[in-house]
């Protein structure tokens, strides 16, 4: 039998030409016969009402068809619980056009629609609104916040261990430092987009930019209140979300009430400017107090953080707990509260909660390293968990020690003189810091269909997404690998909402879940195949059970006899068919005895001009433990990209809002600064064996959200290294170095 390598191997993009050649179709690039095209205005408010709205001077315009706005708009659900989607928070969600209340600026408050795109963005410029304004609040500082109750939900935070107040208050060494992280928004490179195609029996295809098809499915039947054979969404393919596609966006809804309203099929594009109006990363404000002994082993861990939420709406993560995933304490106090603003709800941006509390946890351990005058890593390694404190259970797997090891000596870590503004090149100060990474091992229920032909062809068919992670890919490898197939001979096709049921497209749970998923219903065609193979005269397989067959190169052979072989052409000849179909849904059963997650250790390197302040992030390596790793191409790509999204989120990142007016004022890729070309520099992945054979058969754990953990902490104990100034308001900007 002929041993099949395509898991774990090293292989492109299947979907890669289509992109670069521009054959990938998005959201707004779907066309249809006399398609309108809608342009939204939004409010210039923060909080109020809308007193008169004029639409007379747009509907002027040659060649503007109409203006929806909350008084004309078709009919809508009234009640809150048709617009919550799969991933809604607790609250009153936001409805698009519902009404004359104005709840954060930017939000959209009418749609133009038009023959073409220019004439809708210009007549919409024509709309006078007369607004009654109210008194806003979109400072974090100046809002009033609430307690989330400990365990209440899997979002609050952890029980209480021990007695931390007092255990701190005793401790040889302490340290207290508050850290601030603020608002962050995901800039995707695609716009949201929506195009609605109105059929001719008033059924809706639509094309739109998300996370999750039938999550918009759902929630526009139940807006919208069609039955869901009369609603199709479709996403082939989706230019970067992370998160912020998780929810559907506005623009469907309204894409959406334009084709009912007029009965043709409407297109709707957000600006730049109005993506700002969309979730986003949360700001936050945390306080991280550490006690510990002068041996560096930690008595007392209490960490306080208060994050921003929507008037409307509950967003939430579980942000302070994620220490008792890591380090060993047998004291422990956590406590979030929610601060409610006049901005619209945050929402889930790549390792929400992880990439932000972590940054405090990790930078408040280099902090204590320092006090206690003790290497940073060998902290971690004296305080290293065994164990999920927060639940007291051990961990499917967990390689972090050699994470640790790996790391540190690709990185050279032991070369590193530990005293502040000791190590330069020139007029560089150079500073070498690390931290460590956690995030998550989670896998959903999910369906998947299998079509495999006598031609020795395989289509294999789920509702799921691929965001730019690499779906198409490694779905094609374990399906090759499964079917005994090569590459070429397997089809794939998702998000579509008509396809077997899928999850969104988050958490870094896809890829573990639909990986096993088609090795369920790979079982089945084995088993269908199988059956159809005994029935050839003579067979060889006559008496061979079926965990004892695979398929390899075209045939059912036996594990146990290679000579013993049937080809899937014949076995399907004989049994008079052409093809066979198989659809299974696979479940993963809850494993209360044990925490999956994966980690890594995160070192950087930093050069600082000491004249300037200009922060330069000359390497970073990262050694990841993910469980097995699906496609070490893809794989490493995913973790860069999460390394250089931290290096944003260190250096650049902020979303800047004037709180006299609870407007955005940097919304546009200018001036909301990312890293470019220019501040990436060497960046090496490591992956480190970690067998799990406890989480899901295949042993995957995701990757899509750990890339980024632990980054910005330790760029920011870099910079205190090369410094001997300590930054704990993100972004470190030269400004606060010089200051």
């Amino acid at each position: 039998m002929t041993a099949h390598s395509h898991i774990g191997a090293s292989v492109s993009r299947v979907d890669g030409h289509a992109k670069v050649t521009g054959a990938a179709k998005y959201a707004a690039e779907f066309d249809a016969d006399g398609l309108i095209y809608g342009s939204i205005v939004t409010s210039t408010i923060a909080k109020g009402r809308i007193l008169r709205i004029d639409v007379s001077e747009a509907l002027r315009v040659q060649g503007v068809i109409d203006v929806l706005t909350h008084e004309n708009r078709p009919k809508m659900a009234d009640s809150d619980e048709a617009y919550k989607d799969d991933t809604a928070p607790d609250g009153s969600p936001f409805r698009p056009l519902y009404d004359d209340r104005i709840r954060f600026s930017d939000q959209p408050i009418a749609l133009v629609l038009a023959d073409d795109s220019e004439t809708a963005r210009f007549a919409a410029s024509r709309v006078r609104v007369e607004y009654k304004d109210e008194a806003h609040v979109t400072d974090l500082h100046r809002a009033r916040t609430f307690p989330l109750k400990p365990g209440a939900t899997p979002f609050s935070p952890p029980e209480p261990r021990g007695a931390a107040e007092q255990a701190f208050a005793a401790a040889e060494v302490r340290h207290s430092s508050e850290y601030y992280v603020p608002i962050e928004h995901h800039n995707p490179m695609e716009l949201f987009a929506a195009t609605v195609i109105f059929e001719k029996d008033g059924k809706l295809t639509i094309y739109d930019k998300t996370q999750g098809v039938q999550n918009v499915q759902r929630y526009l039947c139940g807006v919208l209140e069609m039955k869901p054979e009369d609603v199709r969404v479709v996403s082939p393919f989706v230019g970067g979300a992370f998160g912020s596609g998780l929810r559907p966006q506005y623009q469907v809804v309204l894409a959406a009430l334009g084709a009912l309203a007029l009965k043709r099929s409407v297109r709707v594009v957000l600006t730049r400017q109005q993506m700002y109006g969309l979730g986003y990363r949360p700001a936050m404000i945390q306080k991280v107090e550490l006690g510990a002994k002068a041996g560096g082993t930690l008595d007392a861990i209490m960490h306080d953080a208060v994050t921003v939420t929507s008037q409307h709406e509950a967003f939430h993560r579980q942000e302070t707990g994620w220490s008792g995933l890591l380090y060993t304490c047998p004291n422990a106090k956590y406590i979030h509260k929610l601060a409610r603003l006049d901005l619209s709800t945050p929402c889930d941006m790549r390792a929400p909660s992880a990439a932000t509390a972590v940054y405090a946890l990790e930078a408040a351990m280099d902090e204590l390293a320092v006090a206690l005058r003790l290497d940073p890593l060998e902290l971690r390694l004296r305080c290293y968990s065994e164990r999920d404190q927060n639940d007291n259970r051990p961990y499917s797997s967990k390689a972090l020690r050699e994470c640790y090891r790996q790391g540190a000596e690709a990185f050279g870590w032991g070369a590193r003189n530990p005293q502040p503004r000791s190590m330069r090149d020139g007029t560089d100060l150079i500073g070498l810091g690390m931290a460590t990474g956690v995030w998550e091992a989670l896998q959903m229920r999910i369906a998947v269909r299998i079509v495999l032909t006598a031609n020795g062809h395989a289509e294999v068919s789920c509702a799921t997404s691929d965001i730019g992670t690499g779906t198409y890919t490694i779905m094609t490898q374990v399906a090759a690998e499964m079917l005994g197939l090569p590459l070429d001979a397997v089809t794939i096709k998702l998000g579509d909402s008509t396809l077997p049921q899928s999850p969104v497209e988050g958490g870094s749970w896809i890829a573990a879940s639909v990986s096993n998923g088609i090795v369920t219903t790979s079982y089945a065609i084995r088993d269908e195949l199988l059956r159809l193979a005994r029935q050839v005269p003579n067979s060889p397989l006559a008496d061979v059970a079926a965990q004892d067959v695979a398929l390899s190169d075209g045939k059912l052979v036996s594990k146990r006899d290679v000579s013993r072989a049937v080809s899937i052409s014949d076995a399907m000849r004989h049994g008079g068919i052409e093809r066979i179909e198989q659809e299974r849904t696979t479940s993963f059963p809850r494993d209360e005895a044990h925490a999956h997650n994966t980690h890594s250790a995160v070192f950087a390197e930093v050069r600082v001009d000491e004249q300037l302040g200009v922060i330069r992030v000359a390497r970073v390596v990262s050694a990841v433990a993910a469980g097995r790793i699906l496609n070490t191409k893809t794989a490493a790509s995913q973790i860069i990209g999460g390394v250089v999204w931290g290096i944003g989120m260190a250096l650049h990142e902020e979303t800047v809002i004037d709180h006299n007016f609870g407007r955005v004022m940097n919304a546009n890729i200018a001036e909301y600064h990312v890293p470019t070309n220019a501040d990436v520099h060497d960046i090496k992945v490591i992956f480190v064996d970690e067998p799990d054979d406890i989480i899901n058969p295949l042993g995957i754990k995701g990757l899509g959200e750990i890339g980024i953990v632990g980054v910005a902490a330790a760029i920011a104990n870099a910079v205190y290294h090369a410094t001997g100034i300590r930054v704990r308001d993100l972004p470190i900007t030269l400004d606060k170095l010089l200051g």
